[in-house]
């Protein structure tokens, strides 16, 4: 089952719309042996998460459908879907012994309640129409709880809104107040040519297109004639996105990774298809199909699901160190948010434009996300240097937000324990302890700049101990200047770009080392 599996998503050649069909039916295939009378939604694995199990469940049964309603909206037939709605009868009705319950501030199942809001939008013949009257009241008592209680000040009050427009949309009970306070939060968060915060000052990551403009997309083309105002600002804010987000994919597909919630994978590519559901053509039809297929094909070429055929948690392969605690066994399949462009007609222009690379610049300098974005000339990596982002509650923050640059080709590490540099996994960033093996690594700087040459930051891993730095990218090398004032003895690890330590060779002398592989090189030179 594996070889087999496997093998015919990676061989999918993601041409047409029938292939991008075959991929998202081979991915949500394998959840069908999962369905039983036991458990609320889907027990795909075991685990834990800052959630409960039953949470862990509902959330399993519900993303999937972030590519199955599209497939549905697009008039294709999915015959299992059938199951998918028993299991929302059962769960929305509080006279069932499977009833999904009452939730509280805060909870998980908030951000799940956002695809059953876009499947009232887009596929209501499959979903509203289908249930009894009293079924429908059901659903919409259960979803309504969304208003009542509080949530994160951040992509999530968009949950709020496509919940609420959705009831709307079908006479049923919904607070306008809410959507409009919401929106007025949204808004809040923008900065300037595109580009939000995810809720707080420093928090700026893929969420920023796989969330915060998704959402505004698919808002922008399900009330573009009852919103106009927002649906224009949302759909202008994508257009000026969209010609510095293309900037990071290297031409294999392959995105830069960094931010938090990486094992969401490739929804990294799921703003381009958004574009297409709100017919936005921001950049050529042709590039945009370019980018969103070239990102799936490079995905399923990695190792990313299970001898059964289920998607798992990680990043190129699987890796539990890896993942947030919010990370249970089905959060992989937001992924398949990049499947919306399933819902648009056979003869949208997407669909008959020719597929080809774009022009993305050399280099991108976005002081509004706090990144400059280099890739080389013939676009088989992109390189992006960060500084002053700061995500303090999430895991390995400081390894997804702080290292001095992030690669297509590289990835990144996170530390799998406390202690010495080995543990540490250090690349990227400098690491520092006080000879007593316990190192770290910027976090939180307190001072920076970014300028078009170059990046500078200063932080403190202690309170008397000072650390400037200046970066300064040339692609595919970049230079880095360390001004350490301190008054403490230091033990002190600079670390190069994180690569494979198999099959390769190192050469070393007085002043460089280098590592050769087939994956590349990864090598540093003392410039003094």
């Amino acid at each position: 089952m594996f070889n087999k599996f496997n093998r015919s998503i990676k061989e999918n050649p993601l041409k047409t719309r029938e292939d991008v069909t075959a991929a998202l039916l081979q991915i949500v295939t394998p959840l069908e042996s999962f369905f039983d009378e036991e458990h609320m939604g889907l027990k795909l694995d075991t685990g834990g998460t800052v959630y409960d199990e039953k949470t862990r469940e509902i959330e399993s049964l519900l993303r999937p459908l972030w590519g199955i309603i599209p497939l549905l909206a697009g008039k294709q037939n999915y015959a299992y879907f059938e199951k998918y709605i028993e299991k929302i009868k059962a769960g929305t009705n509080p006279h069932s012994p499977h009833y999904w319950g009452e939730i509280h501030d805060f909870d998980q199942l908030m951000v799940e309640m956002a695809v059953l809001g876009v499947a009232l939008c887009i596929a209501k013949e499959y979903v509203w129409d289908v249930l009894t009257e009293e079924e429908q009241i059901n659903l919409s008592n259960w979803l309504m709880q969304i208003n009542d209680f509080d949530m994160p000040k951040n992509n999530w009050l968009f949950f709020r809104i496509l919940v609420n427009i959705s009831l709307k949309t079908f006479g049923m009970k919904y607070s306008q107040e809410k959507i409009d306070e919401a929106m007025e939060q949204i808004h809040s968060f923008y900065t300037d040519n595109g580009w939000y915060v995810d809720g707080y000052p420093d928090q700026i990551d893929y969420y920023v297109p796989f969330a915060i403009h998704y959402y505004g997309l698919i808002y922008a083309k399900v009330m573009k004639d009852e919103d106009r105002r927002n649906a224009s600002i949302f759909r202008e804010r994508a257009i000026l996105f969209a010609q510095r987000f293309r900037g990071f994919f290297a031409e294999d597909g392959a995105a830069v990774p960094f931010g938090r919630s990486m094992t969401y994978r490739f929804a990294q590519s799921a703003f381009w298809s958004a574009l297409v559901f709100a017919d936005v053509e921001a950049i050529p039809w042709g590039e945009i199909k370019h980018l969103l297929l070239q990102n799936l094909r490079h995905w399923f070429k990695q190792d990313i699901f299970s001898a059964s055929g289920e998607l798992t948690i990680g990043y190129a392969y699987r890796n539990l160190i890896f993942a947030e605690g919010y990370n249970g066994y089905g959060s992989p399949y937001w992924a398949l948010k990049s499947f919306l462009v399933l819902a648009v007609p056979w003869n949208h222009p997407f669909w008959k434009a020719e597929e080809r690379g774009g022009d993305a610049p050399r280099k991108i300098v976005l002081p509004e996300a706090r990144m400059i974005v280099e890739r080389d000339s013939e676009g088989k990596q992109v390189q992006i240097f960060t500084v002053g982002l700061h995500c303090e509650p999430h895991a390995h923050a400081e390894s997804k937000y702080e290292k001095f640059v992030y690669s297509s080709a590289f990835g990144f590490s996170v530390p799998k324990g406390s202690l010495g540099l080995r543990q540490g996994a250090f690349d990227n960033t400098l690491a520092i302890s006080e000879q007593d093996h316990y190192y770290r690594s910027r976090y939180g700087v307190e001072v920076y700049e970014i300028e078009d040459d170059y990046l500078y930051s200063e932080w403190k891993p202690w309170h008397d101990v000072l650390v400037k730095t200046y970066v300064i990218p040339f692609m595919p090398w970049h230079i880095r200047i360390h001004q350490i004032e301190t008054k403490r003895k230091l033990s002190i690890a600079d670390g190069g770009f994180a690569i494979s330590a198999q099959g390769g060779e190192i050469l070393t002398d007085s002043h460089r080392i280098a590592y050769y592989s087939e994956k590349g090189i990864s090598g540093m030179v003392d410039v003094l």
